[in-house]
């Protein structure tokens, strides 16, 4: 997806985002009225293949580091293992801290302290809205259930971090916590560290 507004290219900045958060990062420019900032967003089921990231960000920074001042990628390492660190550094492309978008939204100190969270399985609003369709369908789970305690059996309880206060998704998360027969715990956190993020670069 694609925000484009009107502004002479050594003014903008650009954000490019994990489509996992576009929603977020959409609401937060909007709120903020940063209208000097464009968003790009590389596909969500890159969250799937990490493998894929970084050279998927490196096509991305190609295409579009001559149309923008700045440049700032809105992911975690998600599973990269350092490999879109790499890429950014070949750039001096600054991005997003944190290991993932549930330590983020979380917020990074409090996760990375928090050792009961090893064995907890992470909703955010994104995942809690297209668990059927990006989790359970695209791991085979609505066809193979046997596969359940294979997939979830070491987890103890599912935390859903809510980016909003949303009744359809916390009843989502309830029965999706059910359906992984797992403790369920309800956080809300906002925007986290993600807020933090876009407003100081927008500084």
């Amino acid at each position: 997806m694609g925000i484009v507004k009107q502004q002479t290219p050594e003014h903008r900045t650009l954000l490019l985002a994990c489509g996992a958060l576009a929603k977020e990062v959409v609401a937060l420019t909007a709120h903020n009225n940063l209208m000097h900032i464009d968003i790009q967003c590389l596909p969500a089921y890159l969250h799937h293949r990490p493998v894929l990231i970084p050279d998927a960000m490196r096509k991305a920074i190609e295409k579009y580091q001559h149309s923008y001042a700045k440049i700032f990628v809105i992911y975690g390492d998600c599973g990269t293992a350092g490999a879109l660190d790499d890429v950014l550094d070949e750039y001096s492309i600054e991005r997003i801290p944190g290991p993932h978008c549930f330590s983020f939204f979380e917020g990074n100190t409090r996760f990375a302290n928090n050792d009961e969270d090893v064995t907890s399985f992470f909703l955010t609003d994104f995942f809690c809205r297209h668990f059927d369709k990006f989790m359970w369908q695209q791991y085979g789970l609505d066809k193979t259930p046997s596969m359940l305690p294979f997939m979830f059996g070491n987890y103890k309880k599912l935390v859903y971090v809510a980016q909003t206060q949303d009744e359809y998704l916390y009843n989502k998360a309830i029965e999706i916590a059910q359906r992984l027969e797992l403790e369920f715990e309800y956080r809300f956190r906002g925007y986290s560290d993600l807020e933090i993020f876009i407003h100081n670069i927008s500084e």
